[in-house]
């Protein structure tokens, strides 16, 4: 049975009215997520309101490999329900109404992450910070495949437009990556308004400290001192440790 300390806070940032962001947090059940949508104001906070909910009356039993093919199932049927019900229709437009999804599953000594999107998960382990997701984003393919700096990639006027997201096609596709826990990891998941605010030895920074909640400020402070520009989502959690 794995045990874990948790800490989760979404914040709609300094700019933005709505908060479109969503979070789940289940450390008895081992189960997180963070969810960040789109398709405008009340739009997107729908979609990622839906993945959340979804995932909260999730009934994970068995395996870890169970469990996973249990959470697959549901984000599937929620972009199924996003591609073919909730798209709208305005002004002679289709519109997109989606979201990313960052989740991570914890049973015993194992993990696994699972997304789709520009939502992250982080491990720091051993004094040092590891992305575990990467992002589907043009950003992204404009760095891997057009070899372009991160610094150009940048620049480009669709850098922030998404490859993957539930909602964007009928046909999901999920990247997941499984490891191992070891003493003294730590976990984080975030949308892009924290992590995409923060360098990474700022977040590194933040996660060494020695609880979640210490953590979670550190990391939501950092982001509110300067422009705070998008919504902003984090959960910190440390595996394999109880209240």
């Amino acid at each position: 049975m794995t045990t874990a300390l948790s800490t989760a806070r979404s914040h709609p940032g300094k700019v933005r009215a709505q908060n479109e962001d969503a979070l789940l947090e289940r450390p008895a059940d081992g189960l997180w997520a963070v969810a960040d949508g789109m398709g405008g104001h009340q739009e997107g906070a729908r979609a990622s309101r839906l993945v959340v909910e979804r995932l909260a009356d999730l009934s994970l039993s068995g395996s870890l490999d169970q469990r996973l093919e249990q959470l697959r199932q549901v984000l599937h049927g929620v972009n199924r329900q996003l591609t073919r019900d909730l798209t709208v229709i305005a002004d002679g437009m289709e519109r997109l109404i989606g979201t990313t999804v960052v989740a991570l599953l914890l049973a015993d000594d194992e993990a696994a992450c699972v997304w789709a999107g520009d939502s992250r998960a982080y491990l720091w382990r051993g004094d040092q910070l590891y992305q575990l997701t990467r992002d589907h984003s043009l950003l992204q393919r404009l760095i891997e495949i057009e070899g372009l700096s991160p610094r150009q990639a940048t620049r480009h006027p669709g850098a922030r437009a998404l490859t993957r997201a539930l909602g964007a096609q009928e046909e999901l596709a999920l990247d997941i990556v499984r490891f191992e826990l070891l003493p003294g990891d730590r976990l984080l998941l975030s949308s892009d308004g924290l992590h995409g605010a923060l360098e990474e030895r700022a977040l590194g920074a933040a996660l060494s400290l020695p609880s979640p909640t210490l953590a979670l400020e550190r990391l939501l402070d950092g982001v509110l001192q300067g422009p705070a520009r998008d919504n902003l989502t984090a959960i910190v959690i440390h595996p394999q440790e109880v209240a």
